[in-house]
Parts: structure tokens; C-alpha cells; sequence
């Protein structure tokens, strides 16, 4: 893990840390929203890539995505001289897509009602012998991704702040999560979902994996629409005893709100599930307390919405 994280900073300059009180108490925030392309996923992306054989980047990657991890795998694949395939949702944000377009990804669309974006990008793969990489589901991207763990608990150290004994995260398939967990093994972890796409809490508090029930609500946390978590996340999060807890759409643009004023940061919905988690009191605010900020991709029309307070 470190080894990664070494290699993952020799390229992306570390994110900041911010410390503000909440009722009283010094709680620190990773700004993952800062990285180049807007959200975590950048590292998980590039950890992968840079472990494919010459013979294998040649060949090209293909992925699935909503637009965090799609910018991540286009972004590492165009430094790499890859060619990169991205099955995307028809409704995902403009702005994601527009970004993974730009950094030259081709992009597929399907619809995540009635269609597989696993089938098309396992066929897409095959027929091209290129590689496929989950957002999540795989060792090395969720190696990856614990690195941001690794880099904020240096931060909070050289601060003056002490280890971090609670971490927050956002979670859709669980790859951040069990990434820090991994990292941070001292550290107490809870996932922040937003309500109805909340599998993996009701995962962990059922000791077995429970997808998302048919028909889930619409939210705004596009980036955490996960049908249903992995084994391999659910394994690490289960083992390290890992709690999850449940924020409403208003909980997450209040946080979004929070985020703006107080930290002058644009968070985007799923990547301020964790804060809201916070702001909620639905996790209790204590010392040595971390929460992720995990993205900042924002859909400027749902944004000003949710500063409006124009939420339903």
C-alpha cells in the first residue's frame, strides 16, 4: 500500500486538508475534489494502468462508468499513450462526459435501466483484447485508492493533529472505503450512501452482501449508484468492522451548501455524502475525526439547485 501510495504521489501532488469545527469539535476534510480530474478516482486509475504489461497498454483499457472513474482511466491512459473505451450511462452528468471526451476516451453509452454496462464492457474488452478495469472491484485500483488514506494521515501528523481515529467516506461500490480501511487499519471506518442506494450498509449489517431493492429512488449522487457491492469490498470494510449510514437528498445538498461557505469548496452530491453523514448528526462528531470529500464534478444546474436550497 504504501508502495502505491509513493508511486501515486510522484506524479499527483497531494490534496489539501481542511480543519473547521463542527459543534465544537476540530474535524479535518480531504479534498479529493482538488485532484486534476475533480474526484479520487484518479489514483486507483493510474496505480492500474501503470501495472499493465507494454504489451497490454498496446491493447488498450476498457471501463465502466457514471464519469469519476472514467475521467481516472482517461486521464492515466492518455499520459500512458493507451487507448481508452468508457461505457457510460446516457444520463450521465454533461460534465463528466464532456471531460472524459476531452481527454480522449471513447465513450458508449447504454441505459442503466435496461442495460448491463458490465456485459457491454466484458464484450467490448473481449473483442478487442483490451483490459478491463472495474471502478472497484479490483485489487489494485482499491490499493490505489487507499493511498488518499495514507497521504492525509502524513498531513494530519505533520499538522499537529494526530493520526486519524474515525474516517468518513462515500460509498458506492466501495472501493475508496476499503482502500482507507486497508491503509488506515487503527482508524474506525463508516461509509456515508445516499438513501436507497445504501447496500452496502445494510450489507454490513446484515454480515452478507444485500444489492439495492428494485426500483431504487432518483438521486442526485450519481457517483455512488452502485446496484450492488463486491465481495472483494465487502470482504475488507466486514473484516474491519465498518459501520454505514444513510443520508436523505436535503442532508446531501446542505452539505454541498456547507462545503461552499465554509470551505470554499464545490463538492458534487455523492462527494459530500460523508460530510452530510456529519452535518446530520447521523455520525457524531469527534477528535481525530477524517471525512473525505471525495469529488467535486459538479452538474451546474443540480448544483445551484441545491445552493437555492432547492431540494426535494
Amino acid at each position: 500500500m504504501r508502495d502505491a501510495a509513493a508511486k501515486i504521489a510522484a506524479v499527483l501532488p497531494p490534496t489539501p486538508i481542511f480543519v473547521q469545527e463542527i459543534n465544537g469539535i476540530r474535524i479535518v476534510f480531504k479534498a479529493e475534489s482538488l485532484q486534476p480530474i475533480g474526484a479520487f478516482k484518479i489514483r486507483g486509475a493510474w496505480h492500474r494502468l501503470t501495472a499493465m504489461s507494454a504489451e497490454a497498454r498496446a491493447k488498450g483499457v476498457v471501463a465502466f462508468s457514471s464519469g469519476n472513474h472514467a475521467q481516472g482511466i482517461a486521464w492515466a491512459a492518455r499520459r500512458l499513450g493507451m487507448p481508452a473505451t468508457i461505457v457510460m450511462p446516457a444520463d450521465a452528468p454533461r460534465a463528466k462526459r464532456d471531460s472524459t471526451l476531452a481527454l480522449g476516451a471513447e465513450v458508449v453509452d447504454y441505459d442503466r435501466a435496461t442495460q448491463s454496462r458490465e456485459a457491454i464492457a466484458g464484450q467490448l474488452a473481449a473483442a478487442r483484447g483490451a483490459t478491463l478495469v472495474p471502478s472497484f472491484d479490483d485489487p489494485w485500483v482499491i490499493e490505489g485508492q487507499g493511498s488518499a488514506g495514507i497521504e492525509a494521515e502524513r498531513q494530519m501528523i505533520d499538522a499537529g493533529l494526530g493520526a486519524p481515529t474515525h474516517v468518513v467516506v462515500p460509498c458506492g461500490g466501495g472501493g475508496l472505503s476499503a482502500g482507507i480501511a486497508l491503509a488506515l487499519k487503527d482508524a474506525r471506518i463508516t461509509v456515508a450512501e445516499p438513501e436507497g442506494w445504501d447496500d452496502m450498509r445494510r450489507s454490513l449489517e446484515a454480515s452478507w452482501i444485500e444489492p439495492v431493492g428494485p426500483n431504487p429512488p432518483p438521486t442526485a449522487c450519481d457517483s455512488l449508484q452502485t446496484m450492488q457491492v463486491s465481495p472483494l469490498t465487502f470482504d475488507v470494510l466486514s473484516r474491519r468492522d465498518a459501520t454505514g449510514v444513510a443520508v436523505s437528498e436535503r442532508e446531501v445538498a446542505a452539505a454541498q451548501c456547507w462545503a461552499a461557505q465554509r470551505l470554499r469548496l464545490v463538492i458534487e452530491p455523492g462527494g459530500a455524502a460523508a460530510l452530510a453523514a456529519v452535518l446530520a448528526g447521523r455520525v457524531a462528531p469527534a477528535p481525530g475525526m477524517l471525512v473525505i470529500l471525495s469529488g467535486g464534478n459538479v452538474d451546474i444546474d443540480g448544483y445551484a439547485r441545491a445552493l437555492a436550497g432547492d431540494v426535494a
